[in-house]
């Protein structure tokens, strides 16, 4: 068995190539009889029925937006007889419809298809079983169906199809509530019948079991299976066309043009090694000389050109086909990046922070906080000169070098004025690299001095008050002269930041 499907598959995969397409929609009308048997069970001695109905009708509606989702809507009428022997005891007619979102699958020749939504259906119930009148049981539930459509030969197909309801509600004929289980299974010969364009008919041969059984509160229980065969019409409509072969033209000729980009320096026209160049969906790095050569179909393009340190620059050109065109965009530099200066200010003798004191940073002022604390924000890189007055004490001189992207760190000492004794020169000699304390030599001629700093690059010079011009110098590095003014009983303090030798 195994064997002869898979034969069938093999022989319907070229037919079910061609046709696997996306219907937008299909209806199915069926039209058949039923075959029916069940069982009540009550506490009396409960009842049994099975017979034939005629006139069991159907109809499926399915539409699809795109190739794989869609939705399905269906309704049924089932005839009822219930009959002892030729007496007909009581019948009608139950109603189910269903409604709900579906989703399909190709696979291969195969079609599968797999829906979920809403069910209502009629059960049948009969009440006392020594008097049965037909009653109508409502069962309202979440559905989950499935359905798998196989191709065979001469343009038949196979159906296998499943439905389950999960009871959401139910109840009887009174309304009180009950409890119903349920499944429904079947298969159908799909039998090709016509096609006109977009639509087509197709003769379904139909069979379907269903099963259900009602609980009710009392313990009354009614069960029923049902078999169902009949035959129904359904018509389709897709966007089937068989696409007419078409032989391929000969490939033509793509115009072509050529752009050479040169990136430079717009101060200084110096080549861009290195750049990177965006012309469109196009992306180069320049050469050694800032030269970027490539291959673009006519029409205006604009090129992007970016470099490290430099800002981004544009340039246009219009390529013509079998033309080179030749380009130039120059970027300029970025502005140095800044640093920023953090000067604390205390007092010299008790290390007290001192607030309000006025700090000149270069050509900006600012005063100190609470914290004895003043912040200067956007200062070039390299050393800048720093003043710290304040009224009763003396005036200091510093140095500061500033890094680019830092916010460097600078803590002042402020010493008491005083009237009478000698005066201190007092500070530390730094380099300039990495700040960097140094043995130094300091040498005032006037008051004919001539002293070295500690390991710490300290220095401590007690002279009588005066203007005294002060040379301070150090291996590998230059040397630097400053002019201090002293009074007596006054405390000079100031650092010196010393700059390294070039090697030659």
């Amino acid at each position: 068995m195994a064997r002869l499907l898979l034969v069938l598959l093999v022989l319907a995969t070229p037919l079910a190539q061609a046709e696997q397409v996306a219907e937008h929609a299909s209806l199915r009308l069926r039209y058949g009889v039923s075959l029916r048997d069940g069982q009540q069970a009550d506490v009396g001695p409960g009842l049994t029925y099975d017979g034939m109905t005629p006139n069991d009708l159907a109809a499926v509606g399915t539409g699809w937006v795109g190739r794989w989702l869609g939705a399905w809507a269906g309704v049924q009428r089932e005839a009822f007889d219930l009959k002892e022997g030729s007496l007909r005891i009581t019948g009608g007619s139950l109603l189910r419809a269903s409604v709900g979102p579906r989703a399909r699958l190709f696979l291969g020749p195969v079609r599968a298809e797999v829906g979920a939504g809403y069910g209502f259906a009629q059960l049948p119930l009969f009440g006392d079983s020594a008097e049965p009148v037909l009653a109508r049981g409502v069962r309202h539930a979440a559905l989950v169906n499935g359905r798998v459509v196989v191709p065979l030969f001469l343009g038949l197909k196979l159906e296998a199809r499943g439905e389950l309801p999960v009871t959401l509600s139910a109840k009887d004929a009174s309304g009180a509530e009950a409890e119903a289980t349920g499944y429904s299974a079947g298969g159908a010969l799909l039998v090709p019948l016509k096609r006109a364009g977009a639509w087509g008919g197709t003769l379904v041969l139909d069979f379907q079991h269903v099963r259900d059984t009602v609980t009710l509160a009392d313990g009354t229980r009614s069960e029923q299976r049902l078999r169902r065969v009949g035959a129904a019409l359904e018509f389709t409509w897709n966007d089937f066309t068989p696409a007419p072969v078409v032989a391929s033209p000969p490939p033509e000729r793509v115009p072509m043009g050529a752009l050479s980009l040169r990136a430079l320096d717009a101060e200084t026209g110096a080549a861009l090694p290195g750049a990177r160049v965006v012309l469109g969906d196009v992306e180069r790095v320049a050469d050694a000389q800032g030269v970027v050569e490539v291959e673009l179909p006519p029409g205006e393009v604009t090129a992007r050109v970016s470099a490290e340190g430099f800002a981004p620059a544009e340039g246009r050109a219009t390529v013509e086909d079998g033309v080179r065109a030749a380009l130039e965009v120059r970027a300029s530099r970025l502005p140095p990046p800044t640093g920023g200066l953090r000067v604390t200010v205390v007092n010299a003798q008790s290390g007290v922070p001192l607030p309000g004191v006025r700090v000149a940073v270069g050509a900006t002022e600012v005063r100190t906080d609470m914290m004895g604390q003043a912040r200067v924000k956007d200062l070039a890189p390299g050393p800048v000169a720093v003043t710290v007055k304040s009224p009763g004490f003396r005036t200091a001189e510093e140095a500061a070098v500033v890094v680019a992207g830092q916010e460097a760190a600078l803590s002042v000492p402020l010493a008491s004025e005083r009237k009478s004794g000698p005066a201190t020169l007092a500070g530390q000699v730094r380099s300039t690299r990495a700040g960097k304390p140094l043995a130094a030599t300091l040498r005032i001629p006037l008051a004919k001095v001539r002293t070295r700093t500690d390991a710490k690059g300290a220095f401590s010079v007690r002279v009588k008050g005066g203007t005294y011009r002060i040379t301070i110098s150090a291996p590998g590095h230059l040397s630097q002269t400053k002019t201090v003014k002293v009074r007596d009983g006054e405390q000079a303090i100031f650092n010196v930041d010393l700059f390294p030798r070039q090697k030659r």
